[in-house]
């Protein structure tokens, strides 16, 4: 309302039938009502609204969820079945040739050199007397 329609002095006020006041009161009484049923009715259906995201988001993350599990334990059971069926008496002796197998490997590569180096040194024999010696024929020692 505005001031200006508001008559201040009681003579305006006798003036005007007391039925219009009365009736221009229950109007905006009922404007007022009315408009705190619509924000009641805002406020609940954001509220049903919220609620519904919320499910809606629980729902997504167990969905999620469960495809994870379901990726990770078809992974799990994969390994462990690969491990369950491997032999660690196998395993050993697989890996025992092939360390056999470079040692023999090493045997062959060398060989040959190995030969040559100790026959050279068997063969390598020094005719001239160190002074040491030299030293213990002339005291006797020997």
């Amino acid at each position: 309302l505005k001031r200006s329609n508001i008559p201040t002095c009681p003579a305006a006020l006798r003036r005007r039938p007391v039925s219009t006041m009365a009736g221009k009161s229950q109007e905006l009484i009922q404007q007022l009502l009315q408009a705190e049923k619509q924000a009641e009715e805002i406020i609940s259906n954001a509220k049903k609204n919220r609620l519904t995201k919320l499910r809606q988001a629980k729902e997504k993350a167990e969905e999620d969820l469960k495809e994870f599990r379901e990726k990770e334990e078809a992974k799990f059971q994969k390994e462990m079945g690969a491990k369950a069926t491997a032999d660690p008496a196998e395993a050993l002796k697989a890996s025992t040739k092939n360390e056999v197998d470079a040692v023999q490997r090493d045997y062959t590569t060398n060989k040959a050199r190995t030969i040559q180096y100790v026959v050279s040194k068997v063969l390598e024999v020094s005719i001239a007397l160190t002074d040491t010696q030299k030293q213990a024929l002339s005291t006797g020692a020997v």
